[in-house]
């Protein structure tokens, strides 16, 4: 099975839920300060939101089924932070299921959806932890030691 993306043990690939577009957002805070007759002073003040969101098509009949978007929902719901590793290996952080929003149009008699359209989005609540993994509010306060 090819890996797309890891986020802790969910697995996005084609037989879960590939994402056709990924966009990642990241921000750096500054400080403004009026100055008479001058622009505003700017002072940095360090790393802002780092945001991933995934989105793409889910078509049951061929590619995963609506399981994973269940698996996500849950994972969402314990509120844990989990590490986002894509195919090439790349550690990104520790990150949080901020929002998952699901569309579902072309219905079979019985109402179950042949197409959902999804967005995932994360936000990124480590600085640099590892020991944080799993954990419902990213701290490491709740891994044994």
């Amino acid at each position: 099975m090819d890996m797309m993306m890891a986020l802790g043990q969910f697995v996005f690939c084609l037989d879960t839920l590939a994402f056709q577009e990924l966009q990642r957002q990241m921000k750096w805070r500054h400080a403004s300060n009026s100055r008479i007759g001058a622009r505003a002073a700017r002072q940095f003040l360090g790393v802002g939101d780092d945001t991933f969101q995934l989105s793409g098509v889910l078509m049951p009949e061929l590619t995963g089924g609506t399981v994973a978007l269940d698996e996500l929902r849950e994972m969402g719901n314990l509120g844990a932070s989990w590490p986002l590793v894509d195919g090439t290996g790349i550690v990104y952080g520790l990150y949080v299921i901020e929002s998952l929003t699901e569309t579902k149009t072309v219905f079979l008699p019985n109402g179950a959806a042949r197409r959902i359209e999804f967005q995932l989005q994360l936000e990124r609540v480590d600085d640099g932890q590892t020991d944080s993994i799993g954990d419902d509010d990213g701290t490491g306060d709740d891994v044994e030691t």
